[in-house]
């Protein structure tokens, strides 16, 4: 039996070593505390109003990014999960299109399928837990007929996005100025969708053409590494490009990393580029793959919160910086 130690005696605390709280350095002070604001206020004095600390600043960050990418002519991507169509928001998405903060889109294909279905229909989504249990769920002509059609069209050359946003463009569909598609090829900005094959309700239906699949969206790839090379800074101090990712956990994280591969394999230094995270939890994929891999420490920003909340926001603060520096110009 192996004998215990002798009996511990507490630590002398009277021979710690203490130093006045004014040789500390402190991670929070009164010049950044959360203000009231006035009653009826206008959202610029609202959002000044926040505090400044963590999703706040972060928020700010990507805003003034956006916003400088787009002074100096940088591209300034939104790519997004279909999560974002089914929280309401296309027409915010489509707002800043118009506007010119959006310069090109890039989705999966559940992005593709939701903008797809509410363009021609006004609705979409379904119960999964219900349509699952029934086998049911996906089992739905149309949708698939459609996207189908949008492959074929895009397997030549010229890609899933164009293909699917000149489908949506015709006058016949109902609801063509809520899809993300039909606008993109209405201004002409690059609109493109990555698909994992499988992972689509469209890809359990007998007409799913994989060929044409596959040949699309390696279309559309190749045409995003396009758009990715060209968010390197014009020149030393100026601002690059953002990216940001809306509610996409893996495959468009994914899809970036190797557009910055490529680019950079290329020669695009992709120098003052930004990235931005939007989402209701942190995910591995977005935060090494967009927030922390591809780009400069500080210029990976993580946001976290609803879609339906944060997009109305950054929306909103990027048209009031935009019209206050429009403003100050005298324009």
């Amino acid at each position: 039996m192996t004998k215990s130690g002798p009996p511990q005696k507490p630590l002398d605390f009277s021979k710690l070593r203490l130093k006045s709280r004014e040789e500390r350095a402190h991670k929070v002070a009164v010049t950044a505390l959360g203000k009231t604001p006035p009653a009826n206020c206008s959202f610029a004095q609202w959002f000044a109003s926040l505090p400044d600390f963590l999703g706040a600043v972060e928020l700010r960050r990507t805003v003034d990014a956006i916003v400088a990418a787009r002074r100096a002519g940088r591209p300034v991507v939104f790519a997004f999960g279909g999560h974002v169509i089914k929280t309401g928001c296309s027409p915010l998405v489509i707002d800043l299109i118009e506007r010119g903060v959006i310069t090109a889109l890039a989705t999966n294909g559940s992005g593709a399928i939701h903008d797809l279905e509410l363009a021609e229909t006004g609705t979409t989504s379904e119960e999964v837990a219900d349509t699952i249990r029934d086998g049911s769920f996906g089992m739905v002509r149309e949708t698939c007929e459609r996207m189908n059609t949008a492959a074929r069209g895009g397997a030549d050359g010229a890609g899933f996005g164009a293909a699917l946003g000149r489908l949506l463009a015709d006058d016949a569909v109902p609801y063509s100025n809520l899809s993300l598609f039909a606008t993109a090829h209405r201004v002409g900005i690059p609109a493109t969708v990555h698909v994992a094959v499988g992972t689509d309700t469209v890809h359990m239906h007998p007409e799913a053409d994989g060929a044409a699949i596959g040949a699309a969206t390696l279309a559309d790839f190749r045409l995003l590494c396009g758009v990715v090379a060209e968010m390197t800074a014009a020149a030393d101090g100026q601002a690059g490009g953002v990216w940001l990712n809306f509610g996409s956990a893996v495959v468009m994280p994914e899809v970036f990393l190797k557009t910055v591969s490529v680019a950079r394999n290329l020669g695009h230094s992709l120098d003052g580029m930004h990235t931005a995270n939007f989402d209701m939890i942190h995910h591995y994929r977005p935060t090494q793959n967009v927030i922390m891999r591809p780009v400069a420490p500080g210029h990976g920003h993580a946001v976290i919160g609803q879609h339906e909340i944060l997009l109305p926001l950054l929306r909103q603060a990027i048209v009031d910086t935009l019209a206050q520096e429009d403003s100050s110009d005298g324009n």
